[in-house]
């Protein structure tokens, strides 16, 4: 009866991805595992040592170098010009979501995008916002499409039912559209935390939507085709 043969060893090679925990669950789940490389014959290593908490940033460190060759692409923030963007924005809570609506285009004009190529569009409330966000991505028009709300939690379980809507909705509309649609709906307890993300000492939650909008139509437009 033939035996059969031990697996070949794993060798890591300069083109291998690799996958590490980290460095935070490294040390709160094994404090006492310290792991280090060595490099030998262009291969990768490892050993472990209980002598407390150190080597995980020299093993990242280690692999970074050894995995150069794998091509990282993200999406620039450095211009938007001829980028279009659409803007979806529910009127319900209007005191709000108009200064989400102006942080977000704020936001787009510091990074050149001219106005003309921005559109706005105004539904009833954020329940109906996947829709139309859908609708404008098919249409290929536009790079990206921005979605603005603000749903408050009241006395009863509507604030659920609509606040779960609407994020599945715009998921649903970027995935159906192929074009990417950013879900910038504030969902908050009570109308001080809302104010608090539309320009106040939370900042303007519009505007950082804005800048995730910029970079996925970008990553879209220049990486992805």
């Amino acid at each position: 009866m033939k035996s059969l043969a031990s697996p070949p060893s794993l060798r890591l090679t300069p083109t291998t991805r690799h996958h590490l925990p980290s460095r935070q669950s490294s040390s709160a789940c094994h404090p006492h595992v310290v792991s280090s490389v060595i490099k030998s014959n262009n291969s990768l290593s490892f050993s472990s040592a209980a002598s407390g908490f150190a080597s995980p940033l020299a093993v990242e460190k280690e692999l970074r170098l050894e995995t150069s060759a794998v091509r990282h692409v993200t999406g620039s923030l450095i211009r938007g010009e001829g980028l279009r963007f659409a803007i979806v924005v529910a009127r319900f809570n209007e005191v709000v979501t108009k200064l989400l609506l102006e942080g977000a285009i704020e936001t787009f004009k510091k990074y050149s995008v001219r106005e003309e190529d921005i559109e706005v569009i105004w539904v009833p409330g954020s329940f109906e916002i996947g829709v139309v966000a859908q609708k404008l991505g098919k249409s290929g028009k536009f790079h990206a499409v921005l979605c603005i709300g603000a749903v408050i939690r009241g006395d009863t379980t509507h604030y659920d039912a609509v606040a779960n809507s609407a994020a599945s909705g715009v998921l649903s509309a970027g995935i159906n559209s192929g074009v990417p649609c950013i879900f910038g709906v504030l969902t908050c307890e009570d109308m001080d935390q809302a104010l608090n993300r539309s320009g106040g000492k939370a900042g303007n939650k519009g505007a950082e939507t804005a800048l995730t909008a910029l970079e996925m139509a970008s990553l879209f437009e220049h990486h992805l085709k």
